[in-house]
């Protein structure tokens, strides 16, 4: 079965890093499903049914998103609330839709990956601003694959802007695409 990846990026088209990853995952479609909740859901008003179907049509489960505000954009928030409900997908009455599926996250980060440090600028490390995440994937039993992240630059011309991604060099830009997929494939 192939790999749903839930891209939530609140300005798609002014991304860099999480548009090229769409785009190379794209490339791939007996292998990825691309699913933008801003696309979708533009006014917010999820269907939880249908984001759970889709779910359970897939064996793995990739969320994918910029950091934001050191956390995930609100719709993302919004979906996890709504999909990721009582009875399945956790709970003692059947909810185990996401028992033993593999998720994981692919996160760009606009900071640099030395800021993102114990003795960094912001003194904790993407890794523990991400157990929330990782925290509720166990909860609902499923298999955390831990994160894909791609470490920008703070202090290039947008990048104190929450979500905001810098245009790294080409060739980074398209070692990180083939890197991200590489990781999807080894969950």
């Amino acid at each position: 079965m192939k790999t749903l990846v839930i891209v939530t990026h609140p300005s798609m088209a002014e991304s860099v890093i999480n548009k090229r990853w769409a785009e190379e995952l794209r490339k791939y479609p007996e292998k990825y499903t691309v699913h933008e909740l801003y696309k979708v859901y533009p006014n917010g008003d999820i269907d939880p049914q249908k984001e759970q179907q889709l779910i359970e049509s897939h064996s793995n489960l990739v969320l994918q998103f910029p950091i934001y505000w050191f956390n995930c954009p609100p719709l993302l928030k919004q979906w996890l609330d709504d999909v990721f409900t009582y009875g399945w997908a956790y709970g003692s009455k059947g909810g185990d839709k996401l028992k033993n599926r593999k998720i994981a996250l692919a996160v760009s980060a606009g900071i640099r990956k030395e800021d993102y440090s114990k003795d960094g600028r912001y003194r904790h490390t993407l890794e523990q601003l991400l157990v929330p995440f990782e925290t509720t994937f166990l909860y609902c039993d499923a298999d955390y694959g831990s994160f894909f992240a791609f470490y920008g630059q703070e202090n290039e011309p947008g990048g104190n802007e929450p979500g905001a991604e810098h245009e790294p060099p080409l060739s980074e830009l398209e070692k990180s695409a083939r890197d991200y997929l590489n990781f999807i494939d080894s969950l």
